[in-house]
């Protein structure tokens, strides 16, 4: 469904504001009463909770913080259910959406922490009526906090999650060498996630962790996306249903005729490399790019829809407005954001 909302989204021809995805009703719903902030809603902090955990970044625009209290009169903290849970998010419709879904999915089973920690991401997309492939890091964003979340709490009441024959949680052990720079995403979060949701493609891994979503540096270089996806697959497996590599438009040489083309000229440029390169990957997340004005080499432009007021907007602004126009257009451009 796609809707109007005020203040959110895209502009359509008549000026009015869109939804740039196709959601559920379910997720619409949960996303204006979170906004409206109506009774029985999810979204703020709680006061010395017994667990919290945070996931994704906010140099990226993606950011989610998870906290609960539980029974403090069960003795047995084994047995103690959630009973107040609670989000603090950076992002999107989907990511507040997928937040009031694990608060709901948790306080309606009357789950514990240990129960609580069975939660997938795939329970949150159903308990949503699915969410669009590009929005299915949301929901992985929701599982990864409650992990945080439940760790810390198990960590407060020195509880070995181990001896309760689960899993061990993924926390420290996902620190190391980057691959998404762009995201701030390590090699082995990747390797993990590859292998919980059985990402086979890289297309697959970007819209469910958002690793190679921005630049695309990180899928073909060595140690990259397609290098994890080979080592944990095989190569004759990934590499059958692996995303092409993205071939971007050559850059523009710098003769001495295009070091001297004209206004009108330049403009064409810019303008041909936003279609082609910039905005495809903007709208990928639900944002645009508006260029305002062309001062000699100065590019006057504004992030708009999910970009605009986005924490990330200066760093999509250098690695991708910045980068492309620099390198298909002109090395000495100057990209003033306003």
């Amino acid at each position: 469904m796609i809707e109007t909302w005020p203040g959110h989204g895209l502009e359509n021809e008549r000026g009015e504001k869109v939804m740039p995805w196709d959601y559920s009703e379910k997720v619409l719903q949960l996303f204006r009463d979170a906004m409206a902030a109506k009774a029985g809603t999810h979204m703020g902090s709680i006061d010395d909770p017994d667990g919290i955990g945070s996931h994704g970044s906010l140099s990226c625009g993606d950011a989610l913080e998870f906290a609960f209290k539980v029974d403090a009169t069960e003795p047995d903290p084994r047995r103690q259910k959630i009973v107040q849970a609670r989000y603090r998010t950076f992002g999107c419709t989907s990511a507040i959406a997928s937040s009031e879904a694990l608060c709901a999915l948790i306080e309606e089973k009357g789950l514990t922490p240990i129960q609580a920690l069975k939660i997938t991401n795939a329970d949150i997309v159903d308990y949503l009526d699915g969410l669009p492939a590009q929005k299915l890091h949301c929901s992985v964003m929701g599982a990864e906090a409650l992990q945080a979340a439940v760790a810390d709490w198990a960590h407060k009441r020195n509880i070995p999650l181990s001896e309760l024959g689960l899993d061990a949680i993924p926390t420290g052990e996902d620190e190391g060498r980057i691959v998404c720079r762009c995201f701030n995403l390590t090699e082995p979060f990747i390797r993990r996630k590859v292998k919980e949701l059985n990402l086979k493609t890289i297309a697959d891994i970007t819209n469910a962790i958002k690793a190679g979503g921005a630049c695309t540096a990180c899928h073909h270089e060595p140690g990259g996306l397609q290098d994890i996806l080979d080592d944990t697959w095989g190569r004759s497996d990934s590499s059958q249903a692996a995303t092409p590599a993205i071939t971007d438009p050559q850059p523009m040489p710098q003769t001495s005729s295009s070091m001297t083309r004209t206004p009108f000229q330049l403009a064409r440029e810019v303008d041909r490399v936003v279609e082609s390169d910039i905005r495809p990957r903007l709208q990928h997340d639900g944002g645009d790019l508006e260029i305002v004005e062309i001062r000699g080499k100065k590019v006057f432009c504004r992030l708009t829809g999910g970009c605009q007021g986005c924490k990330g907007a200066p760093q999509t602004m250098r690695l991708v407005v910045e980068d492309a126009l620099r390198a298909k257009v002109d090395a000495e451009l100057e990209i003033v954001a306003i």
